[in-house]
């Protein structure tokens, strides 16, 4: 058996890096597509806002398991949403990345946005339950 040399590895990771990061582009223009399904356009929202909010579900610096969660369902997710696009939808998109449609001031602001709408949906809920708790201790 032949083993990779470590300069192989290295290029083979980036390789992926790269293609991860296309396909991130991709489900982002597939957010916005008229043709993608709802329920599609939901899990990319989900998907793209975890891509690029700060927040974590175990946060980068617990030793391994911080990038483990990122390794893991950035991936997952984003294989998820592809495999529910339409492939002409998908085919569109991934060509709309490879023409710059979406430059990295667009992803970074469409990224923003989904931040944003998801601390609020958090503080809407969060002020849901306080108040039905002070009803209570009323």
């Amino acid at each position: 058996m032949i083993k990779p040399t470590p300069g192989g590895l290295v290029q083979s990771w980036k390789q992926r890096a790269r293609a991860l990061k296309a396909d991130l582009g991709a489900v982002a223009l597939a957010l916005r597509h008229p043709r993608t399904p709802w329920y599609t356009k939901l899990l990319a929202f989900a998907v793209v806002a975890y891509a690029i909010s700060p927040i974590d579900i175990i946060p980068d610096f617990v030793p391994v398991l911080g990038y483990l969660d990122d390794l893991v369902l950035l991936p997952v997710g984003i294989a998820l949403v592809l495999k529910s696009i339409p492939p002409d939808v998908l085919n569109e998109c991934r060509a709309g990345m490879e023409s710059g449609a979406l430059g990295p001031s667009r992803l970074r602001l469409l990224g923003a946005s989904a931040v944003v709408a998801l601390w609020i949906a958090m503080a809407v809920l969060a002020l849901g339950v306080l108040r039905r708790l002070l009803d209570r201790l009323r």
